[in-house]
């Protein structure tokens, strides 16, 4: 996996290519947020993940961040220098996939980075079984898992990583309510402790995105239920349910 490192401290990089090599990743390492949004390798495979500092000698991180969100969905980890909790939620809002604060324990950072190339690369179910290629009921919601696209009667409805993999969470437990901790733990591999705030900014981006189609309960204080609504052509016409000859207007009946 080649790994892009934005990073202006040259000994928090050069510990990191150290123990990225030893786990057999490959690493382009630039200081600046420039240098990172001028190459040409940001917008096409050829990254697999971007791993971002906030604190750059130039440009504000959040703004690079914001840049290569919304040029690629390439998998996307920030790492700051400062424990902020408003931060966290911002940049996760912004696209972002994770969030570390400085110091972070090695392992953790790659058992993150692995869990999170997992679901970007085959798009697996957040619980790490094979997503089957989905049609809702009235067949209004196509599931393109290997595509990770989502279509909405026939049209394609754009979705960040984070809203598709949320989106296919609840879609796979329609009808059942979902505690937001286990939705933060299998879509953004949150323990309990994490804030969950972000899933209510998640959820409403989904809500505009599929208006009626869908329904997104929020259950104070448990979590949140999605239940899918059939397409109109699939509902039967009130006359359908009727017995006898209907008569059409202007025409009485025989």
């Amino acid at each position: 996996m080649h790994v892009l490192l934005v990073e202006h401290d040259r000994d928090v990089a050069a510990s990191l290519r150290r123990v990225l090599a030893r786990h057999g990743y490959d690493l382009t390492w630039v200081r600046t947020g420039k240098a990172a949004l001028d190459l040409p390798a940001v917008d096409v495979p050829a990254v697999d993940m971007v791993l971002l500092t906030l604190e750059l000698p130039d440009l504000d991180g959040l703004d690079v961040c914001r840049e290569l969100r919304a040029r690629s969905d390439v998998p996307l980890i920030l790492i700051s220098g400062r424990a902020d909790a408003t931060e966290k939620i911002t940049v996760l809002e912004l696209g972002a996939d994770d969030y570390f604060a400085k110091p972070f324990v090695m392992r953790e950072l790659i058992a993150r980075m692995r869990a999170l190339h997992r679901r970007h690369s085959g798009w697996l179910s957040v619980s790490e079984g094979a997503v089957r290629d989905t049609r809702t009921s009235g067949e209004r919601i196509t599931f393109d898992q290997h595509a990770r696209r989502v279509f909405l009667d026939g049209a394609e409805v754009p979705l960040r990583p984070k809203e598709f993999a949320l989106l296919t969470f609840l879609t796979e437990r329609s009808g059942m309510l979902m505690p937001r901790e286990a939705i933060m733990a299998a879509v953004w591999d949150r323990s309990r402790s994490a804030s969950t705030k972000t899933v209510d900014v998640h959820v409403s981006a989904l809500r505009r995105k599929f208006g009626q189609a869908v329904t997104i309960e929020c259950v104070r204080g448990i979590g949140f239920r999605l239940l899918l609504r059939p397409s109109p052509r699939s509902v039967p016409d009130r006359q359908d349910t009727q017995t006898g000859p209907h008569p059409r207007p202007g025409h009485a009946p025989m």
